[in-house]
């Protein structure tokens, strides 16, 4: 039974219309990620990695890459993905919060904060924050805003089909979403939205210097984007 987001992002969800848009939006987030590195002794942390099928890419422009990801069984496949991979390690939320104070250069949280009540984001904040070094830089990403509407990201995902040769499995697959447990979930756990205002005075009380960014991850840019430096 799906009883919250996490127990959601960890069963056959039909997000995903196809294995192409699967890979692409996993790809374009990947570069999207690897543009914020400014070394390759930086130490990054992907919260909310979900499956992060080109994590191998972002690793080769850093140091170290933490993926965070909160469903069990998704964190167990991108473990065993990069198991191999040396600079890789899949962490738990849990393990995330008991990492050393000081000790990261980037922290990225692309398409999560829509889903952490207002006690949550508060708390993962002050742990971005502590785990970030002085004048590290944390970016969150794909911030819906409060006139964000569902047929406004339905257009924008079946205009990113159509430039990539998956448009049939787009409305085939917002048709599916239709019947799935997408909109009971949201429903009953909701769904944050927070507009620039907002957003940047959040951060600015996590002790953040924070400004958006121009452009947003992914395909999706009716959403935001901000980038918040560690005061």
């Amino acid at each position: 039974m799906v009883r919250d987001w996490v127990s959601f992002w960890d069963t056959g969800h039909p997000i995903y219309v196809s294995a192409r848009h699967f890979d692409l939006h996993y790809r374009t987030t990947a570069d999207d990620i690897i543009a914020l590195i400014r070394s390759p002794a930086a130490h990054v942390l992907d919260h909310g990695c979900g499956e992060a099928l080109h994590a191998d890419k972002i690793a080769a422009h850093c140091a170290s890459l933490l993926l965070c990801e909160a469903a069990p069984t998704v964190r167990a496949r991108v473990a065993e993905r990069f198991r191999h991979e040396p600079k890789i390690r899949a962490l738990s939320a849990e393990e995330v919060e008991n990492l050393p104070s000081n000790s990261l250069d980037l922290v990225v949280a692309n398409s999560l904060l829509q889903y952490l009540k207002r006690d949550e984001l508060d708390a993962i904040l002050a742990n971005w924050h502590r785990i970030l070094k002085p004048g590290g830089r944390l970016v969150v990403a794909d911030i819906i805003g409060p006139r964000q509407s569902a047929p406004k990201d339905a257009l924008a995902l079946l205009v990113f089909a159509a430039k990539n040769g998956f448009l049939i499995a787009a409305l085939l697959g917002l048709v599916r979403t239709v019947f799935s447990d997408y909109g009971q979930i949201r429903a009953k756990c909701g769904f944050a939205q927070y507009s620039e205002e907002e957003m940047l005075g959040i951060l600015r009380g996590a002790g953040f210097r924070p400004r958006r960014l121009a452009r947003n991850f992914g395909h999706n840019q009716q959403r935001m984007a901000f980038e918040a430096i560690k005061a």
